[in-house]
């Protein structure tokens, strides 16, 4: 039987991924009638928040009482880690470019949505860097969340197969804003 802090974890992690998916909710809405004047990943109150997620799922992981390599993390290792998931996303994400690119270029609007084009690629080599620079923390939120926390953190109640499944089908739904091509890229990278 589990302790009651770890199902204080579970209910506190589930809690977290509900209001991240509220929060996508909430911005799918807002992107059909704003469009901010700069890339919305540089906005400072975007990057406060993430950080403050960062440091929530560090917290909740902490909580939950699971030995760290039960939540993938391996503190002896943690820089060719961190190389390495940051070589993949680099890779996975200029893959996911291009094909995004064809799939507007060839279906339009009703499979991605232009206007998250818009407002994340960046539009000057400045930009670029500093849209690099906050994509790690983006993909380090995502794979706390997704990962460390609803992967590993819930693997002594339910099984793998069920979890990476429901994993990468929440993770495609997070990315709702981005239309169809966004939901299915990112389920499966999150499958994957």
């Amino acid at each position: 039987m589990m302790p009651l802090r770890y199902w204080c974890f579970v209910s506190l992690a589930l809690g977290l991924t509900a209001f991240v998916g509220y929060g996508t909710y909430r911005t799918a809405l807002l992107l059909r009638t704003w469009r901010p004047d700069r890339n919305i990943l540089l906005l400072p109150g975007e990057n406060l928040a993430r950080l403050a997620l960062i440091l929530l799922c560090v917290g909740l992981g902490l909580l939950s009482g699971l030995a760290p390599a039960q939540l993938g993390w391996q503190w002896g290792a943690i820089a060719p880690q961190i190389l390495g998931g940051s070589a993949a996303g680099v890779v996975l994400a200029l893959i996911f470019y291009a094909a995004t690119r064809w799939v507007v270029a060839a279906g339009g609007e009703r499979f991605y949505s232009p206007t998250v084009l818009e407002i994340i690629v960046p539009r000057s080599q400045a930009e670029f860097w500093a849209v690099a620079a906050v994509m790690l923390s983006v993909v380090l939120l995502e794979e706390l969340l997704f990962r460390s926390l609803l992967l590993g953190g819930l693997l002594p109640i339910l099984p793998a197969p069920l979890l990476i499944l429901a994993g990468g089908l929440l993770f495609g739904a997070m990315h709702s804003p981005q239309g169809v091509w966004g939901m299915v890229g990112a389920g499966l990278a999150g499958i994957g």
